[in-house]
Protein backbone atom coordinates (compact mmCIF):
# COMPACT_ATOMS: atom_id res chain seq x y z
CA UNK A 1 0.00 0.00 0.00
CA UNK A 2 1.19 3.47 -0.82
CA UNK A 3 1.51 5.96 2.00
CA UNK A 4 1.51 8.92 -0.41
CA UNK A 5 -1.08 11.53 0.48
CA UNK A 6 -3.59 11.85 -2.35
CA UNK A 7 -3.86 15.42 -3.55
CA UNK A 8 -7.11 16.79 -4.87
CA UNK A 9 -7.28 17.66 -8.55
CA UNK A 10 -7.81 21.36 -7.86
CA UNK A 11 -4.71 21.43 -5.65
CA UNK A 12 -2.61 19.80 -8.36
CA UNK A 13 -3.73 22.15 -11.15
CA UNK A 14 -3.25 25.22 -8.94
CA UNK A 15 0.49 24.73 -9.30
CA UNK A 16 2.74 27.53 -10.53
CA UNK A 17 4.38 24.82 -12.62
CA UNK A 18 2.35 23.69 -15.67
CA UNK A 19 0.41 20.42 -15.34
CA UNK A 20 -0.37 18.17 -18.32
CA UNK A 21 -3.62 16.27 -17.76
CA UNK A 22 -4.63 13.23 -19.82
CA UNK A 23 -8.40 12.75 -19.62
CA UNK A 24 -9.04 9.13 -20.61
CA UNK A 25 -11.30 6.09 -20.16
CA UNK A 26 -10.24 2.46 -19.83
CA UNK A 27 -12.60 1.39 -22.65
CA UNK A 28 -11.22 3.99 -25.10
CA UNK A 29 -8.89 2.50 -27.76
CA UNK A 30 -7.12 5.77 -28.67
CA UNK A 31 -6.65 6.45 -24.94
CA UNK A 32 -4.91 3.09 -24.56
CA UNK A 33 -2.70 3.88 -27.55
CA UNK A 34 -1.82 7.30 -26.09
CA UNK A 35 -1.01 5.95 -22.62
CA UNK A 36 2.59 4.78 -23.33
CA UNK A 37 3.28 8.09 -25.12
CA UNK A 38 2.10 9.99 -22.04
CA UNK A 39 4.41 7.80 -19.93
CA UNK A 40 7.40 8.64 -22.15
CA UNK A 41 6.55 12.36 -22.08
CA UNK A 42 6.28 12.24 -18.29
CA UNK A 43 9.72 10.61 -18.04
CA UNK A 44 11.31 13.06 -20.44
CA UNK A 45 9.82 16.17 -18.78
CA UNK A 46 10.91 15.00 -15.33
CA UNK A 47 10.22 17.70 -12.74
CA UNK A 48 9.69 20.51 -15.29
CA UNK A 49 5.99 19.67 -15.66
CA UNK A 50 3.67 17.45 -13.67
CA UNK A 51 1.83 14.87 -15.80
CA UNK A 52 -1.33 13.20 -14.49
CA UNK A 53 -4.09 10.99 -15.84
CA UNK A 54 -7.79 11.40 -15.00
CA UNK A 55 -10.22 8.54 -15.65
CA UNK A 56 -13.39 10.35 -16.75
CA UNK A 57 -15.58 7.45 -15.62
CA UNK A 58 -14.20 7.62 -12.07
CA UNK A 59 -13.99 11.43 -11.91
CA UNK A 60 -17.23 12.47 -13.61
CA UNK A 61 -17.48 15.77 -11.75
CA UNK A 62 -14.07 16.86 -13.05
CA UNK A 63 -14.81 15.81 -16.64
CA UNK A 64 -18.16 17.61 -16.50
CA UNK A 65 -16.64 20.78 -15.03
CA UNK A 66 -14.03 20.98 -17.81
CA UNK A 67 -16.51 19.94 -20.54
CA UNK A 68 -14.61 16.86 -21.67
CA UNK A 69 -16.71 15.65 -24.60
CA UNK A 70 -14.31 13.41 -26.51
CA UNK A 71 -11.45 11.12 -25.60
CA UNK A 72 -8.59 11.29 -25.24
CA UNK A 73 -8.47 14.95 -24.27
CA UNK A 74 -5.24 16.56 -23.15
CA UNK A 75 -5.05 19.83 -21.25
CA UNK A 76 -2.36 21.96 -19.70
CA UNK A 77 -3.26 23.78 -16.50
CA UNK A 78 -1.34 26.37 -14.53
CA UNK A 79 -2.51 28.36 -11.52
CA UNK A 80 -5.88 26.59 -11.79
CA UNK A 81 -6.58 27.72 -15.37
CA UNK A 82 -6.61 25.81 -18.65
CA UNK A 83 -3.89 27.20 -20.89
CA UNK A 84 -4.24 24.64 -23.69
CA UNK A 85 -6.61 21.81 -24.57
CA UNK A 86 -6.92 19.37 -27.48
CA UNK A 87 -8.68 16.11 -28.22
CA UNK A 88 -7.31 13.14 -30.10
CA UNK A 89 -3.97 11.48 -30.57
CA UNK A 90 -0.72 13.40 -30.30
CA UNK A 91 2.77 12.12 -30.97
CA UNK A 92 5.51 12.27 -28.36
CA UNK A 93 7.26 14.99 -30.39
CA UNK A 94 4.07 17.09 -30.59
CA UNK A 95 3.42 16.77 -26.86
CA UNK A 96 6.99 17.64 -25.93
CA UNK A 97 6.93 20.66 -28.22
CA UNK A 98 3.65 21.92 -26.72
CA UNK A 99 4.76 21.18 -23.15
CA UNK A 100 8.08 22.94 -23.62
CA UNK A 101 6.32 26.11 -24.81
CA UNK A 102 4.40 26.26 -21.53
CA UNK A 103 7.45 25.36 -19.47
CA UNK A 104 9.40 28.17 -21.16
CA UNK A 105 6.52 30.62 -20.65
CA UNK A 106 6.26 29.68 -16.97
CA UNK A 107 9.96 30.32 -16.40
CA UNK A 108 9.85 33.60 -18.37
CA UNK A 109 6.77 34.77 -16.47
CA UNK A 110 8.59 34.20 -13.20
CA UNK A 111 11.62 36.19 -14.36
CA UNK A 112 9.40 38.90 -15.90
CA UNK A 113 7.65 39.35 -12.57
CA UNK A 114 11.01 39.75 -10.88
CA UNK A 115 12.22 42.20 -13.54
CA UNK A 116 8.99 44.22 -13.35
CA UNK A 117 9.33 44.50 -9.59
CA UNK A 118 12.95 45.55 -9.94
CA UNK A 119 12.07 48.13 -12.60
CA UNK A 120 9.27 49.58 -10.45
CA UNK A 121 11.59 49.79 -7.49
CA UNK A 122 14.41 51.35 -9.48
CA UNK A 123 12.05 53.82 -11.19
CA UNK A 124 10.48 54.74 -7.88
CA UNK A 125 13.91 54.93 -6.30
CA UNK A 126 15.19 57.21 -9.08
CA UNK A 127 12.14 59.47 -8.83
CA UNK A 128 12.63 60.15 -5.14
CA UNK A 129 16.41 59.89 -5.05
CA UNK A 130 18.08 62.79 -3.25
Amino acid sequence: MSNKKKLKFKDIINSKKPVLVDFYATWCGPCQALSPIIGEVKKELGTKMKVIKIDVDKKKAISTKYKIKSLPTLAIFQNGEILWQASGMKSKAELLSIANQFIDNASQTGSDENNTTAKKTSWFGRLFKK
